[in-house]
Protein backbone atom coordinates (compact mmCIF):
# COMPACT_ATOMS: atom_id res chain seq x y z
CA UNK A 1 0.00 0.00 0.00
CA UNK A 2 2.81 2.42 1.00
CA UNK A 3 4.73 1.61 -2.66
CA UNK A 4 1.18 2.41 -4.42
CA UNK A 5 1.28 5.78 -2.59
CA UNK A 6 4.64 6.38 -3.22
CA UNK A 7 4.03 5.76 -6.79
CA UNK A 8 1.21 7.39 -7.40
CA UNK A 9 2.14 10.86 -5.74
CA UNK A 10 5.80 10.38 -7.88
CA UNK A 11 3.68 10.05 -11.00
CA UNK A 12 1.39 13.26 -9.80
CA UNK A 13 4.29 15.38 -9.19
CA UNK A 14 6.17 14.38 -12.38
CA UNK A 15 3.31 15.92 -14.40
CA UNK A 16 3.76 19.30 -16.13
CA UNK A 17 2.49 22.39 -13.91
CA UNK A 18 0.10 24.11 -16.85
CA UNK A 19 0.93 28.03 -17.58
CA UNK A 20 -2.37 28.76 -16.29
CA UNK A 21 -2.53 27.22 -12.74
CA UNK A 22 0.84 29.23 -12.41
CA UNK A 23 -0.50 32.78 -13.45
CA UNK A 24 -3.47 32.53 -10.68
CA UNK A 25 -1.06 31.46 -7.87
CA UNK A 26 0.91 34.20 -9.15
CA UNK A 27 -1.96 36.68 -9.08
CA UNK A 28 -3.42 35.63 -6.29
CA UNK A 29 -0.49 34.38 -3.29
CA UNK A 30 2.16 37.33 -3.57
CA UNK A 31 3.55 34.97 -1.07
CA UNK A 32 4.84 32.72 -3.94
CA UNK A 33 6.75 35.75 -5.53
CA UNK A 34 8.99 36.00 -2.45
CA UNK A 35 10.52 32.14 -2.88
CA UNK A 36 13.64 31.12 -4.05
CA UNK A 37 13.43 29.43 -7.58
CA UNK A 38 14.10 25.76 -6.07
CA UNK A 39 11.14 26.24 -3.45
CA UNK A 40 8.95 27.69 -5.81
CA UNK A 41 9.74 23.97 -8.17
CA UNK A 42 9.23 22.17 -4.65
CA UNK A 43 5.50 23.89 -4.01
CA UNK A 44 4.47 23.07 -7.59
CA UNK A 45 5.33 19.27 -6.45
CA UNK A 46 3.48 19.49 -3.36
CA UNK A 47 0.39 21.58 -5.05
CA UNK A 48 0.24 18.90 -7.93
CA UNK A 49 -0.41 15.86 -5.21
CA UNK A 50 -2.35 17.81 -2.80
CA UNK A 51 -5.36 18.74 -5.83
CA UNK A 52 -4.67 14.97 -6.97
CA UNK A 53 -6.01 13.48 -3.29
CA UNK A 54 -8.05 16.31 -2.11
CA UNK A 55 -11.83 17.09 -2.80
CA UNK A 56 -12.83 20.28 -3.21
CA UNK A 57 -16.43 21.07 -2.38
CA UNK A 58 -18.61 24.51 -3.03
CA UNK A 59 -20.72 25.43 -0.77
CA UNK A 60 -23.68 28.05 -0.15
CA UNK A 61 -23.97 27.86 -4.13
CA UNK A 62 -20.55 28.20 -4.66
CA UNK A 63 -18.78 26.84 -7.63
CA UNK A 64 -15.00 25.18 -6.98
CA UNK A 65 -12.74 27.15 -9.72
CA UNK A 66 -9.48 26.57 -10.61
CA UNK A 67 -8.62 29.67 -8.97
CA UNK A 68 -10.10 28.90 -6.20
CA UNK A 69 -8.43 25.44 -6.02
CA UNK A 70 -5.16 26.57 -6.55
CA UNK A 71 -5.42 29.78 -4.17
CA UNK A 72 -6.13 27.30 -1.09
CA UNK A 73 -3.74 24.35 -1.89
CA UNK A 74 -0.62 27.04 -2.46
CA UNK A 75 -0.81 28.44 0.73
CA UNK A 76 -1.78 24.89 2.12
CA UNK A 77 1.16 23.59 0.54
CA UNK A 78 3.44 26.31 1.76
CA UNK A 79 3.65 24.96 5.19
CA UNK A 80 5.16 21.38 4.06
CA UNK A 81 8.14 22.92 2.14
CA UNK A 82 11.31 21.44 3.18
CA UNK A 83 9.58 18.63 5.70
CA UNK A 84 8.64 14.98 5.21
CA UNK A 85 4.85 15.24 5.09
CA UNK A 86 2.10 12.77 4.39
CA UNK A 87 -0.06 15.51 3.04
CA UNK A 88 -2.44 16.05 5.71
CA UNK A 89 -3.40 12.91 5.98
CA UNK A 90 -6.59 13.24 8.04
CA UNK A 91 -7.82 15.38 5.92
CA UNK A 92 -9.73 14.26 2.64
CA UNK A 93 -12.01 17.60 1.80
CA UNK A 94 -12.12 21.34 1.33
CA UNK A 95 -15.32 22.85 1.89
CA UNK A 96 -15.37 26.38 0.90
CA UNK A 97 -18.36 28.71 1.18
CA UNK A 98 -18.53 31.69 -0.67
CA UNK A 99 -18.46 34.20 2.73
CA UNK A 100 -18.59 34.28 5.82
CA UNK A 101 -20.70 31.48 7.26
CA UNK A 102 -23.25 30.66 10.04
CA UNK A 103 -22.03 27.69 12.31
CA UNK A 104 -23.69 26.08 15.64
CA UNK A 105 -21.86 26.48 18.78
CA UNK A 106 -21.85 24.83 21.70
CA UNK A 107 -19.96 26.06 24.62
CA UNK A 108 -19.75 24.32 28.06
CA UNK A 109 -19.62 26.88 30.69
CA UNK A 110 -19.41 23.73 33.40
CA UNK A 111 -21.80 22.85 36.10
CA UNK A 112 -23.10 20.73 33.48
CA UNK A 113 -24.62 24.34 31.66
CA UNK A 114 -24.43 23.92 27.91
CA UNK A 115 -24.79 27.08 25.80
CA UNK A 116 -25.86 26.68 22.89
CA UNK A 117 -25.94 29.35 19.68
CA UNK A 118 -24.40 30.65 15.96
CA UNK A 119 -21.21 31.94 15.31
CA UNK A 120 -19.85 33.63 12.28
CA UNK A 121 -16.92 31.67 10.91
CA UNK A 122 -14.21 32.51 8.33
CA UNK A 123 -13.04 29.15 8.93
CA UNK A 124 -12.64 26.09 11.08
CA UNK A 125 -10.86 22.84 11.25
CA UNK A 126 -12.12 19.17 11.55
CA UNK A 127 -10.25 16.98 13.39
CA UNK A 128 -11.12 14.15 10.96
CA UNK A 129 -11.88 14.87 7.35
CA UNK A 130 -12.37 18.48 6.50
CA UNK A 131 -11.37 21.94 6.30
CA UNK A 132 -14.02 24.45 6.08
CA UNK A 133 -12.93 27.73 4.40
CA UNK A 134 -15.03 31.32 2.98
CA UNK A 135 -13.37 32.40 -0.04
CA UNK A 136 -13.59 35.89 0.37
CA UNK A 137 -11.99 35.98 3.44
CA UNK A 138 -9.35 33.12 1.91
CA UNK A 139 -8.48 35.78 -1.09
CA UNK A 140 -8.60 39.18 1.41
CA UNK A 141 -6.12 37.66 3.51
CA UNK A 142 -3.63 36.02 0.85
CA UNK A 143 -3.55 39.16 -0.77
CA UNK A 144 -1.65 40.74 1.88
CA UNK A 145 1.54 39.33 3.21
CA UNK A 146 2.35 41.43 6.02
CA UNK A 147 -0.95 41.99 8.20
CA UNK A 148 0.08 38.76 10.26
CA UNK A 149 -3.41 37.01 9.51
CA UNK A 150 -3.73 34.03 7.18
CA UNK A 151 -7.11 31.99 6.94
CA UNK A 152 -5.68 29.03 5.00
CA UNK A 153 -1.82 28.93 7.17
CA UNK A 154 -4.46 29.15 10.19
CA UNK A 155 -7.12 26.23 9.29
CA UNK A 156 -4.12 24.60 8.05
CA UNK A 157 -1.44 24.68 11.39
CA UNK A 158 -4.66 22.93 12.63
CA UNK A 159 -4.18 20.18 10.44
CA UNK A 160 -0.86 19.74 10.99
CA UNK A 161 -1.32 19.76 15.13
CA UNK A 162 -3.85 17.11 14.87
CA UNK A 163 -4.72 15.42 11.26
CA UNK A 164 -6.04 11.71 11.83
CA UNK A 165 -4.76 12.08 15.25
CA UNK A 166 -0.60 11.96 13.27
CA UNK A 167 1.57 14.65 14.07
CA UNK A 168 3.11 15.78 10.54
CA UNK A 169 5.56 17.15 13.52
CA UNK A 170 6.78 14.02 14.44
CA UNK A 171 10.22 13.84 12.00
CA UNK A 172 10.77 17.23 12.69
CA UNK A 173 10.36 16.69 16.76
CA UNK A 174 12.37 13.51 17.12
CA UNK A 175 13.47 13.56 20.34
CA UNK A 176 12.37 14.09 23.79
CA UNK A 177 14.40 16.83 24.23
CA UNK A 178 13.54 18.88 21.32
CA UNK A 179 9.65 18.20 22.17
CA UNK A 180 10.60 19.29 25.59
CA UNK A 181 12.00 22.55 24.22
CA UNK A 182 8.83 22.93 21.89
CA UNK A 183 6.37 22.62 24.85
CA UNK A 184 7.69 24.95 26.94
CA UNK A 185 8.53 27.90 24.69
CA UNK A 186 5.04 27.37 23.20
CA UNK A 187 3.35 27.66 26.87
CA UNK A 188 5.62 30.27 27.62
CA UNK A 189 4.37 32.81 24.90
CA UNK A 190 1.06 31.38 25.16
CA UNK A 191 0.68 32.37 28.82
CA UNK A 192 2.40 35.61 28.25
CA UNK A 193 0.02 36.33 25.77
CA UNK A 194 -3.09 35.90 27.96
CA UNK A 195 -1.45 38.01 31.08
CA UNK A 196 -0.96 41.23 28.23
CA UNK A 197 -3.97 40.80 26.81
CA UNK A 198 -5.36 40.89 30.82
CA UNK A 199 -3.64 43.98 31.67
CA UNK A 200 -4.40 45.55 27.94
CA UNK A 201 -0.83 45.82 26.78
CA UNK A 202 -0.88 45.47 23.41
CA UNK A 203 0.22 41.98 21.09
CA UNK A 204 2.07 41.35 17.84
CA UNK A 205 0.15 37.99 18.33
CA UNK A 206 -3.65 38.16 17.88
CA UNK A 207 -5.21 38.13 20.69
CA UNK A 208 -7.61 34.65 19.49
CA UNK A 209 -4.42 33.20 20.27
CA UNK A 210 -5.24 33.14 24.00
CA UNK A 211 -8.30 31.07 23.35
CA UNK A 212 -6.15 27.78 23.58
CA UNK A 213 -2.68 26.24 22.85
CA UNK A 214 -3.89 24.64 19.67
CA UNK A 215 -5.27 28.22 18.76
CA UNK A 216 -2.40 29.93 19.78
CA UNK A 217 -0.20 27.79 17.80
CA UNK A 218 -2.31 28.86 14.30
CA UNK A 219 -2.06 32.30 15.25
CA UNK A 220 1.68 31.57 15.53
CA UNK A 221 2.42 30.21 12.75
CA UNK A 222 -0.09 33.07 10.84
CA UNK A 223 2.42 35.66 12.02
CA UNK A 224 5.71 33.29 11.16
CA UNK A 225 4.84 33.55 7.34
CA UNK A 226 3.38 36.70 7.47
CA UNK A 227 4.79 39.07 10.24
CA UNK A 228 8.68 36.85 10.21
CA UNK A 229 10.48 39.90 11.20
CA UNK A 230 8.30 41.29 13.70
CA UNK A 231 8.28 38.01 15.06
CA UNK A 232 11.92 37.38 15.35
CA UNK A 233 12.51 40.33 17.24
CA UNK A 234 9.51 40.67 19.74
CA UNK A 235 9.47 36.36 20.51
CA UNK A 236 12.88 35.47 19.10
CA UNK A 237 12.64 31.94 21.01
CA UNK A 238 9.23 31.46 19.84
CA UNK A 239 10.53 32.26 16.22
CA UNK A 240 13.42 29.97 16.39
CA UNK A 241 11.33 27.19 16.95
CA UNK A 242 8.70 27.41 14.76
CA UNK A 243 11.83 27.81 12.04
CA UNK A 244 12.50 24.52 13.20
CA UNK A 245 9.52 23.04 12.91
CA UNK A 246 8.55 24.62 9.39
CA UNK A 247 12.13 24.30 8.03
CA UNK A 248 11.95 27.73 7.26
CA UNK A 249 13.23 31.33 8.11
CA UNK A 250 10.73 33.42 6.59
CA UNK A 251 12.65 36.89 7.53
CA UNK A 252 15.20 35.92 4.84
CA UNK A 253 12.79 36.10 2.41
Amino acid sequence: MFGFKKWRRNRLASQPFPYEWLAIIERNVPFYRHLPIEDKEELKRHILIFIGEKRFEGCGGLQITDEITLTIAAQACILLLHRETDYYPGLSSILVYPQAYVARKTEYLGGGVVAEGEDVRMGESWHHGSVVLSWDDVRRSAADINDGHNVVFHEFAHQLDSSGGKRDSTPVLRDRSTYIAWARILQKDYENLRRDLSSNRDTLLDKYGATNPAEFFAVATECFFERPKDLQTLHRELYEELKFFYQQDPARL
